[in-house]
């Protein structure tokens, strides 16, 4: 069965750094769209980045400027580093994988909806401190 292992999280301080990774058994990275996304007390889980099979990404808001994600095809890894951490960012993050994928004007598009990714992983907490 597909099971997806998050990693790297903990606690920083604001203007810190984390890199998250989601190691993935049963399913092929890079075949499909995955995400990140997170979600903090009280509130909805949001996306936070996307990443296609192709390697494009997009990002929430947010999160541009701060946020990479990338994903290692040989290491069936997905990544997400983040950079100059807020404390806006403090919630549990997920990875996701999907078995959809959009091609829309030639462009390879990923779902941001929670609802059209299949698998997640157990969740790693993100806290950031002022």
């Amino acid at each position: 069965q597909v099971q997806l292992v998050e990693s790297g999280g903990g606690s920083v301080q604001a203007g810190g750094s984390l890199t998250l990774s989601c190691a993935a058994s049963g399913y092929t990275v890079g075949s499909y769209c995955m995400g990140w996304f997170r979600q903090a007390p009280g509130k909805e889980r949001e996306e936070v980045a996307t990443i296609a099979s192709d390697g494009s990404t997009t990002y929430a808001d947010s999160v541009k400027g701060r946020f990479t994600s990338s994903q290692d095809n040989a290491k069936n890894t997905l990544y997400l580093q983040m950079t100059n951490l807020k404390p806006g960012d403090t919630a549990i993050y997920y990875c996701a994988a999907g078995r959809t994928e959009y091609v829309v004007y030639g462009s390879t598009w990923c779902p941001s909806d929670a609802s059209e990714y299949n698998y997640w992983g157990q969740g790693t907490q993100v806290t950031v401190s002022s």
